[in-house]
């Protein structure tokens, strides 16, 4: 049965250069939505703060928040990408993450190598990659470019490859931060219905998104993120009420 828990989840990152009351980590904080603190040394940017929730099978969370609120620091450490200063993350199933398509592209390796090299770096298993090889070729429409390495690849192109590879994954755990698109318009339908059957296929997801409309359509519950802490969890109507309650009270007529 798989499972994802954050256990009063706080993450920090510590500033190493500059003071502490300098512009640019003033700057840092605003962007990053965390609030700058002292250490005893170094200054910390305080990402997340006691994030605390349960998934089980069928939950599709989605992460609502501005920018720098903690959404894309909450997936890497879901993800394992960074550990928590204090708290734990704990899972059980295939987490598979869309956090950074381009992740294990060797420029100088051909499309085929990096189909291998990145779905290796995902976690499959060589025979699972062998059994779906062709399925992926197939799917890229790149013909005898996958054969040329991919640094003559268009961005579009190589966008194609990393999205057949990831799409091709089975996960029981799905993290993505935003939804993912190909950076090609005449291939955006193929893509949207793979995109679509990848997302649904997973047991468990947690989606960051700004588009209200995204969240509806891939998740059934939403958590609020405002400056690395909870300001509220539960279905995507009241959470988004809660949001944009917020928002008209920063932004008062």
């Amino acid at each position: 049965m798989s499972f994802v828990q954050a256990q009063q989840v706080t993450l920090d990152y510590p500033i190493v250069s500059g003071g502490s009351r300098s512009l640019k980590n003033q700057l840092l904080g605003a962007a990053t939505g965390g609030l700058i603190a002292s250490g005893d040394r170094i200054p910390l940017v305080k990402a997340l703060q006691n994030v605390h929730f349960c998934l089980k099978e069928g939950d599709r969370l989605g992460l609502v928040g501005h920018n720098g609120a903690g959404k894309s620091s909450l997936l890497k450490v879901l993800a394992g990408i960074y550990k928590p200063t204090s708290g734990k993350v704990l899972t059980e199933g295939r987490v598979v993450s869309t956090l950074n398509l381009s992740l294990g592209m060797e420029p100088e390796a051909t499309g085929i190598e990096n189909i291998l090299i990145r779905a290796l770096l995902l976690g499959m298993k060589k025979a699972e990659i062998q059994k779906k090889l062709d399925e992926i070729i197939e799917f890229t429409e790149l013909g005898e470019y996958l054969h040329m390495p991919v640094r003559i690849y268009s961005s579009g192109m190589a966008t194609r490859l990393a999205f057949a590879t990831v799409t091709a994954m089975e996960s029981d755990i799905l993290l993505m931060d935003e939804v993912i698109g190909t950076g090609d318009a005449q291939f955006m339908d193929k893509a949207e219905h793979r995109l679509n059957e990848f997302i649904y296929k997973s047991k468990i997801l947690v989606l960051a998104s700004h588009s209200e409309a995204i969240i509806q359509k891939f998740c059934n519950k939403a958590l609020l993120l405002e400056q690395g802490q909870m300001r509220g969890m539960g279905s995507i109507e009241e959470v988004f009420s809660i949001y944009r309650q917020r928002i008209a009270d920063r932004n008062p007529i």
